[in-house]
């Protein structure tokens, strides 16, 4: 079993109080059951979750809007989950739903995973949603700096060009600075050295 599936399960299976209803979801090998469960009225969240990632697993993409919405849930496992499934979707929607999230601000207290995905998943619009979101984060006593070292390091994974000025904003906050220079040594061409580092 996928380790990130062996996860989920435990964790929906304590949700859910080990019912049958779970053993059910578990065990199906039909895609359509599974579907359905997105689509019928009074599932569980559990129940809705398990099937929108074993459908992510397999490349069914009628788990994609049930997986968007988990991605950007207030339960950190849940995002997790979601993002790990969209990754493996290979929905060409992915990343546009994913930029949208990590960019809203009104949602950036979630948008920790959007960003990981968006650097896991290197699409266009990966660097800059990255870019936008971590300009945000780079405000006087911003609260967000897991979701801006999730950038920088985001930035950092996909080494493109465009990252290097937002990256060199970021060395002058101390909680990102060692990431930052991390990923500003990753861009091709980059040339002496990074901002500040000279007399």
């Amino acid at each position: 079993m996928d380790e990130e599936l062996r996860s989920l399960t435990e964790r929906l299976r304590q949700e859910s109080g080990a019912s049958a209803a779970f053993d059910r979801l578990v065990a199906t090998e039909d895609p359509d059951e599974l579907a359905g469960v997105l689509t019928e009225p009074g599932q569980p969240l559990w129940a809705r979750e398990l099937a929108a990632f074993r459908l992510g697993l397999a490349g069914d993409r009628r788990a994609f809007e049930s997986l968007v919405l988990l991605l950007n849930h207030r339960d950190p496992p849940r995002c997790a989950a979601a993002a790990y499934a969209l990754a493996r979707l290979d929905d060409p929607r992915t990343a546009r739903a994913a930029a949208a999230l990590a960019t809203n601000e009104l949602r950036v207290a979630y948008a920790l995973h959007p960003v990981r995905l968006l650097a896991e998943l290197g699409s266009p619009e990966s660097v800059p949603a990255l870019i936008t979101t971590l300009e945000r984060r780079l405000r006087p006593h911003d609260p967000y700096r897991r979701v801006a070292l999730a950038c920088v390091e985001g930035l950092g994974t996909l080494a493109d060009a465009r990252a290097r000025p937002v990256l060199n904003e970021a060395l002058a906050h101390p909680a990102l600075a060692e990431a930052a220079v991390r990923a500003l040594a990753r861009i091709p061409g980059q040339r002496g050295g990074v901002k500040g580092t000279g007399p």
